[in-house]
């Protein structure tokens, strides 16, 4: 049996990040709770100061499929590598230039949403179809594959 987990960024500004994130990964913001039309209603009813509102931010997949993605405020930046990093799948089934093309494609699209290319890794079969290395826009690595 499979557990249930989300994937967690600590960064400095959740509602930014999350709304990057929903663009690179198709989820939608999670929605605010039963009884309130928006989050804003929500935290206020909840007390939640307006310095305090984004403190955290959430994505669903809209299928219901993928695990959700939190995003939370903490005082510190990013100072190295990340140890645990997500892989985009941006050319499912695709090989060779038509896959390295595909990638590059998505690549400009995230950079015009904030994210930067670190590297390219040119394909090696059999055991390498090639990927991007890119960062999210608090300099969070992913790839692109």
């Amino acid at each position: 049996m499979s557990i249930d987990f989300q994937v967690t960024f600590d960064c400095a500004d959740p509602a930014a990040l999350s709304a990057f994130w929903a663009e690179v990964l198709g989820y939608r913001l999670a929605p605010p709770p039963p009884g309130f039309d928006t989050w804003d209603d929500a935290l206020s009813a909840m007390g939640i100061a307006e310095d305090r509102r984004n403190d955290a931010s959430a994505l669903v997949d809209p299928a219901g499929a993928g695990p959700r993605v939190f995003f939370q405020r903490v005082p510190e930046g990013k100072t190295v590598k990340n140890r645990v990093h997500l892989c985009v799948r941006a050319a499912p089934g695709l090989s060779g230039e038509e896959r390295m093309a595909a990638l590059e494609r998505r690549g400009a699209e995230l950079i015009g949403l904030g994210a930067r290319r670190l590297a390219r890794h040119e394909p090696a079969p059999p055991l390498a179809g090639g990927h991007l290395v890119m960062a999210d826009p608090e300099g969070n690595e992913f790839c692109l594959d």
